[in-house]
């Protein structure tokens, strides 16, 4: 997982460029955050995914999507909220 700088570089790029390209950009930060933490012999398992979205009137919305069962999402973002709060 990345760094906590790299939640802050999100606030600066917040409402700028491209959806789609923000979005992979994001991906693809991850990524290479992954393979810097565990180099090459892992898989990616299950996934997650959460996205604030920002419409033009102001109004704010939340994307969640996951590849598995709830039960296994919701496990994994009680874990991720322990392992975020832990970082604070």
């Amino acid at each position: 997982m990345a760094g906590p700088e790299a939640g802050d570089q999100g606030n600066e790029r917040e409402g700028t460029g491209d959806p789609r390209t923000r979005l992979m950009q994001e991906v693809a930060e991850q990524m290479d955050a992954i393979e810097t933490d565990f180099g090459d012999g892992y898989q990616i398992g299950h996934v997650v995914t959460i996205v604030e979205v920002i419409q033009p009137d102001g109004n704010v919305g939340l994307r969640v999507r996951s590849n598995q069962q709830p039960w296994i999402s919701l496990g994994m973002l009680q874990f991720a909220q322990k392992f975020v709060e832990a970082q604070i």
